[in-house]
């Protein structure tokens, strides 16, 4: 049976710690605890049975209450496994920092690392360019280099297009 367990927000991970010290120490039936991404004051318990689950979380700081609905597995399934999106992310794109410590910085991309989720980056605002490495869910693509390019040469022809016009003899 997978219980619901409400905790303080941002203190999942430490109400995660004291739940299974508890378990641990009092040997209770309880198989999982689970802290999903994206979920903030809850936190998954599997165990035996509803008494294991309430002993485990009882009188613990952080700890708010059990709720009272038991889950299945298949209603939480979505929240636990990952879902891998393709990274559309290539050298020479621009993009924005969307996570601490240079959120809304704008920067050139200058490698990318698929494999470590990681792009290394230049800022685009620094005065010295310094090599940036940030996890690629904290930036977002403002313009590929392919666009950047179009932009550049229509640009051009725009400039030489209306310096054309104003020649005078």
């Amino acid at each position: 049976m997978i219980f619901v367990i409400k905790v303080t927000t941002n203190k999942e991970d430490r109400a995660m710690e004291m739940i299974s010290d508890k378990v641990h120490k009092k040997n209770l039936n309880v198989y999982s605890l689970v802290r999903p991404h994206g979920l903030r004051g809850y936190i998954f318990l599997e165990a035996a049975d509803r008494e294991s689950a309430e002993e485990s979380a009882f009188n613990l700081p952080y700890v708010k209450g059990i709720i009272g609905k038991t889950l299945v597995y298949e209603e939480i399934k979505n929240m636990l496994t990952p879902n891998l999106e393709e990274v559309n992310i290539n050298k020479g794109d621009i993009i924005e920092i969307i996570g601490e410590p240079f959120k809304k910085e704008k920067a050139k991309v200058t490698r990318v690392d698929k494999q470590k989720g990681e792009v290394v980056v230049s800022l685009l605002n620094a005065v010295v360019p310094i090599p940036v490495t940030v996890k690629i869910d904290n930036v977002r693509v403002i313009r590929t280099e392919e666009e950047a390019n179009t932009d550049a040469e229509s640009l051009n022809n725009q400039q030489s297009e209306e310096n054309l016009g104003e020649t005078q003899f």
